[in-house]
């Protein structure tokens, strides 16, 4: 990926340029999945055990619900909810929070819109299931139909869009996260009507290229990634096909079929192949050289594909040359060596993780998986199943969590929890 040398930055009021690699160094996790979408902290050290009686530094409560993952930015920490309002029935007042890193108060909250849902949603997820993003000098909250809403640091509004209603599969619900990247915000738009990606310009929220999908619903996230030839990309699972478009201009490069029905997890990438799968209602996993242009179909730019055992809510994690995945819905596990895609081990039963809607996260040689009960075990990032702690929040998660300098950021049903080494 090309990163530009410089970035914008506020210090004590002032515009300053600040070099790219400042917010890596201090240890930012600036949208869902990290910098690199890959779900990998390359700087942080978060504590392996810890609890309600260990290494916890402070909770937050977070009013209403959500499953949207916390991101982090310097001294302060974001995350959305929705919020029933009092006395108008099901309306729900769709909000941002701001809490001080260091000690868990809240700096700010502000509400982006108050509005009644359109549609349903599946009973375990709720309204807020997007996570924010943020490029250091503004933080963008979206809320799917209830739009995209840009922030600053400081809670100042600076301006919101409307991309119109969904109608997703089932009335599942909605969860796709935006994706920051130079001056754009990538907004994925999959659904049952028209489906579409949005390149907007982050300082004004106007439309620089809009790109249609042949798409249904699917769920997954934007992935930002340069192919070895230079050519940015956004790459985007789908139903039909998971695809690799032009970032300058939306227009689609290469495409492969083979995924099932309503996908979820997002895609991967490092060293010029693309990783993506899905796993309701059929099994598949492929990786993709991202020079390949047109239909890949069964070509030289696909170095392998799996057919069983792949995940279904849950994205995969890369480490290195290490590729994860659950099972499904499950907690089993899979390793492979992503260059091959030959199996380290397959299958491999966790303990204390049996359903998971968060993805496996990684820091400091180990890996954090996340059961839906609340329990986080750890293992080491080896080519062999070794796990070195199992952790107990003690309320229901959903959410990825988010390591950062010496912390690790959960988000669970009730509060926002801040975990480090004492």
């Amino acid at each position: 990926m090309k990163i530009p040398l410089w970035k914008l930055s506020f210090t004590a009021g002032v515009l300053i340029a600040e070099p790219w690699w400042i917010s890596t160094v201090r240890g930012d996790w600036p949208h869902w999945r990290g910098d690199r979408g890959n779900g990998v902290s390359h700087s942080a050290l978060p504590p392996i055990e810890f609890g309600l009686e260990k290494n916890l530094r402070w909770k937050a409560e977070i009013p209403g619900r959500g499953s949207s993952s916390p991101v982090v930015c310097g001294d302060r920490v974001f995350v959305t909810t929705a919020v029933p309002v009092e006395g108008e029935g099901r309306t729900l007042d769709f909000r941002l929070f701001c809490f001080d890193r260091e000690t868990g108060s809240e700096l700010w909250s502000r509400s982006a819109v108050k509005a009644l849902p359109h549609e349903g949603t599946h009973e375990t997820n709720g309204y807020a299931s997007a996570s924010p993003c943020t490029d250091g000098v503004r933080v963008y909250a979206h809320f799917g139909s209830q739009g995209l809403h840009c922030y600053s640091l400081d809670g100042e509004h600076l301006w919101s869009r409307d991309f119109g209603d969904m109608r997703v599969r089932n009335g599942f619900g909605e969860g796709s996260s935006p994706t920051l990247t130079g001056d754009l915000v990538i907004v994925p738009w999959d659904h049952e009507g028209p489906s579409m990606l949005f390149a907007v310009d982050k300082q004004t929220g106007e439309s620089v290229w809009e790109t249609p999908r042949d798409e249904p619903t699917s769920w997954g996230t934007p992935l930002i990634v340069s192919d070895p030839d230079g050519v940015e990309q956004v790459v985007m699972n789908g139903q039909n096909a998971a695809r690799g478009y032009d970032l300058a201009t939306g227009k689609e490069l290469w495409r492969c079929g083979g995924q099932t029905v309503r996908p979820c997890p997002s895609a991967l990438a490092a060293n010029g192949v693309a990783y993506i799968g899905s796993g309701f209602r059929g099994a598949f996993l492929g990786a993709f050289e991202l020079t390949g242009r047109g239909d890949l179909a069964e070509g030289p730019s696909v170095r392998w594909t799996k057919h069983s055992n792949t995940p279904d809510v849950a994205s995969p994690l890369l480490v290195g040359h290490r590729l994860y995945y659950y099972k499904e819905k499950t907690g089993l596990l899979t390793c492979v060596d992503s260059r091959t895609g030959d199996v380290h081990y397959e299958t491999a039963r966790v303990p204390g993780v049996g359903r998971t809607y968060a993805s496996p996260v990684a820091a400091a040689g180990h890996v954090y998986l996340t059961d839906r009960s609340g329990r986080i075990t750890v293992i080491k990032d080896a080519d062999a199943l070794d796990v070195v702690a199992e952790n107990d929040l003690e309320e229901g998660v959903d959410a990825t969590p988010a390591p950062s300098g010496d912390s690790l950021f959960v988000r669970g049903e009730r509060h926002l929890f801040r975990f480090a080494n004492d």
